[in-house]
This record gives C-alpha cells, sequence and structure tokens, in this order.
C-alpha cells in the first residue's frame, strides 16, 4: 500500500477500496477500467493514479483490502480459543462463508484472483496466497491439539486439503450461479470433517 493512500481518511480509503474492489469483481484484470473505478470512487482517474503507481498496485492493494476483511471477520474470541483442529476449521470456514455471503463482490473478487492465470497479477496473488496460507497455519493453529492425530498424518497437509476443497465448493456455487446457502455449505463441512476426522485422528479422539 502506497504512503500517498494512507495518509487519506479512513472513508476515502474505503471508498477506492469498494470501488476497486467491485469492478475487478465483474471484470478480469485486463479489462477491468481504472476510469470506471475512479468513477465510482468519485475521484479522478490522475489523482487515482497519484495514490497508486499502476494498476498492479491497485489490484494488490484491494487483494489486502480483501483478505483483511476476511480475516477480522473470522478471527473472533471463540476462533482464538479453539484447540481441537476440526472444530476450529468448520468454525473458520463457516465465519468466512458468512462474511462472503454478506459481502458479493468480495466473493468473486476472491475467485477470480484466486484463479487467476496468465495475467500481469498472477505471479504475484500466488506466492501472496501460497505464504499467506503458511503465515495462517503458523498464526492460528498455535493452540491446536495435535496430539490427536495419528502419527502417520501431517495436520498440515489436511489443513491444505481441506482449504482447497472450501474454496472449490465457493468456486463451483459461483461458477453454477447459486447463493451460498449456510445451511447447505454447514452441512457440507461437516461430512468434510467427519471424513477427514476418521482418517487423521487416533481411536480414542473418534
Amino acid at each position: 500500500m502506497s504512503e500517498r493512500f494512507k495518509e487519506l481518511p479512513v472513508e476515502k480509503q474505503l471508498s477506492i477500496m469498494r470501488a476497486a474492489t467491485e469492478v475487478f469483481a465483474k471484470y478480469e484484470y485486463k479489462k477491468a477500467s481504472t476510469d470506471l473505478i475512479a468513477s465510482k470512487a468519485g475521484v479522478s482517474k490522475g489523482l487515482l493514479f497519484y495514490y497508486f503507481q499502476n494498476k498492479k498496485e491497485l489490484y494488490l492493494t484491494v487483494f489486502e483490502y480483501v483478505k483483511q476483511i476476511v480475516a477480522e471477520g473470522v478471527a473472533d474470541f471463540r476462533f482464538l480459543e479453539m484447540t481441537d483442529f476440526f472444530e476450529f476449521i468448520t468454525y473458520a470456514n463457516m465465519k468466512k462463508v458468512k462474511i462472503l455471503a454478506e459481502n458479493p463482490y468480495i466473493v468473486d473478487f476472491s475467485v477470480r484472483s484466486f484463479y487467476s492465470d496468465k495475467e500481469e497479477i498472477s505471479d504475484d496473488l500466488k506466492t501472496n496466497v501460497r505464504e499467506g496460507i503458511e503465515r495462517n497455519y503458523k498464526q492460528y493453529f498455535s493452540k491446536i491439539d495435535f496430539g490427536k492425530f495419528k502419527e502417520s498424518v501431517n495436520p498440515y497437509e489436511i489443513f491444505k486439503m481441506m482449504l482447497w476443497m472450501g474454496d472449490g465448493y465457493i468456486h463451483e456455487q459461483q461458477m453454477n450461479n447459486k447463493p451460498l446457502c449456510l445451511d447447505e455449505v454447514g452441512k457440507v463441512f461437516a461430512d468434510w470433517t467427519e471424513m477427514f476426522k476418521q482418517i487423521a485422528y487416533k481411536k480414542e479422539y473418534l
């Protein structure tokens, strides 16, 4: 995030981020119009590029903005106190889906950014996503009781598989133009959790 942008009042920052999120959610990176973003944000295009060096910097700033919204919405007191791996992941995913259901542009932006390929920002996004997964695991799983796992099972690999399945499910719903139904998602995650528990946990914890 540029220093010039950070100096703006919070309301103006949010106005620009919301406008950019909407436009980048609706259009592929190359086709997303900075003129349209500036118009929706209520600033001139020249002023927009005063705050950001180029379109790529603006996009990556939106990417961080969206990640922050999801992180702040998920990491509440209950979330941070959980010690069971599968309870922890299920709760986090349900909170995430609730946030995405209430913010449709965030859903579309997240899907586009996650599956971005062969675009100017693709390599940066892949690096950011990979490092973000590793960073979140180290940060949020510090209180988890890994002693429940079989010795042959790597909890981090289970975490990644469930993460990919969750994102893939959201992507499939979007591709089929289906709304995110919390009850339906809850049932899907409950089934996945039980399946992975049977694979990963020692018998005494099932």
